[in-house]
């Protein structure tokens, strides 16, 4: 239960079946830390997910539908397995989604074992996606939500199938504006609260400013305690220059840009400019016209596959490049090196390292994995 109208209202349903009904919150960070980024109006304690706010909300969604509800601490997990990842990313030069792995490692891993180990058959979360199982290839499969508006499949492309053989998606068939209804209707406590679309620990999307505290946080206590730090070095400042070299400037990191990245450049040349790569190693920002984004391929590792056990020969799919893309056909296949490769029929915008590209079938998602970089 994140506290928010979409989990309440899935175990409303769920009782409504005749189910016994467990509430789970998670606690993954503490809101308190990085004080100077609340001085700078970076970071508010409450109003997004997973805040204090929102489990108290979760218990008297519990409370009020009559069912026990516990909140379970994986802080000291979440802070290695999301957050230092997320912020290494950047320093990678690549864009990182941490719901992802906040869905692969939490939600769906420690939190459905959790759930198992008090008795429960299933987890139920409040996610627009479907689950099936299919009988001829004896496998479960992931679908998006009937809702295109707030599909979610692109974030659960890692599930495992033991995963999805024990998760149920209650909303995946419904809309938004019905689940507000069933939520008004039963006067759940939520039935009126706004949605967060904001990362739990960089609200605000205040990115640079959170990777700079955490940073400065985490070189400090490494400094005290054994005079080294595990993050990247003081020297964090670069060029930023055109594809043959001529420098227009300089940044203070890389952490600040991301490919497509238009505003917030600090250079000017008389015509729009855009992030077109980064090179973490010599911290180089390369920038340029529109056409330099478009690219019509992308390599792809750590794919997981869903609907089959594994990609034997090349296979026409629509793939998905970020979450708010619409997906364009083209063609998967392995490559030489051990990576998938994602072949479009026409070039896309911004093929961006750190983002997932997640392959599907119509409504059935076939797998997905991690773009490493843009390809033709």
């Amino acid at each position: 239960m994140s506290g928010g109208v979409d989990s309440s209202t899935a175990a409303a349903l769920l009782l409504d079946a005749g189910h016994d009904v467990v509430g789970l919150s998670m606690q993954l960070w503490d809101q308190e830390r990085l004080p100077e980024l609340k001085a700078r109006g970076g970071i508010q304690s409450s109003g997004h997910c997973c805040s204090l706010d929102d489990l108290h909300d979760a218990r008297r969604v519990a409370e009020y539908l009559g069912f026990p509800f516990y909140v379970v601490n994986f802080g000291e997990q979440f802070e290695a397995r999301v957050v230092k990842p997320f912020v290494g990313e950047y320093f990678q030069g690549r864009t990182p989604i941490p719901c992802v792995e906040c869905n692969n490692v939490f939600k769906f891993d420690l939190l459905r074992t959790r759930a198992l180990q008090i008795g429960a058959d299933k987890l139920a979360t409040g996610h627009y996606a479907r689950i099936r199982y299919n009988r001829t290839s004896g496998r479960y499969e992931l679908l998006k939500g009937v809702d295109s508006s707030k599909d979610q499949s692109y974030f659960l492309f890692g599930m495992t199938q033991e995963q999805l053989a024990q998760t149920e998606f209650p909303l995946g068939s419904l809309t938004k504006p019905a689940v507000r209804e069933m939520a008004a209707a039963r006067n759940l406590p939520t039935h009126e609260k706004p949605e967060s679309q904001e990362i739990c620990f960089v609200p605000g999307g205040a990115y640079a400013d959170f990777i700079e505290a955490y940073r400065a946080e985490i070189v400090s206590e490494n400094v005290a305690d054994s005079g080294s730090a595990t993050l990247p070095d003081e020297a964090l400042a670069g060029e930023i220059t055109l594809r043959d070299g001529t420098v227009l400037g300089r940044h203070r990191g890389i952490h600040h840009f991301t490919v497509g990245q238009r505003k917030g450049l600090g250079v000017a040349l008389g015509r729009p400019l855009y992030v077109v790569s980064i090179d973490p190693e010599t911290r180089r920002v390369v920038v340029g016209d529109d056409a330099e984004l478009m690219h019509r391929g992308a390599q792809v590792c750590d794919v997981n596959w869903i609907s089959m056990a594994g990609l034997k020969e090349p296979r026409p799919v629509s793939a998905k490049i970020r979450n708010r893309h619409e997906p364009a056909e083209g063609v998967v296949s392995n490559s030489n090196d051990g990576s998938t490769v994602m072949a479009f029929n026409e070039p896309q915008r911004a093929i961006t390292p750190g983002q997932a590209c997640v392959f599907y079938e119509d409504d059935l998602v076939v797998g997905g994995g991690w773009i490493r970089k843009a390809l033709f």
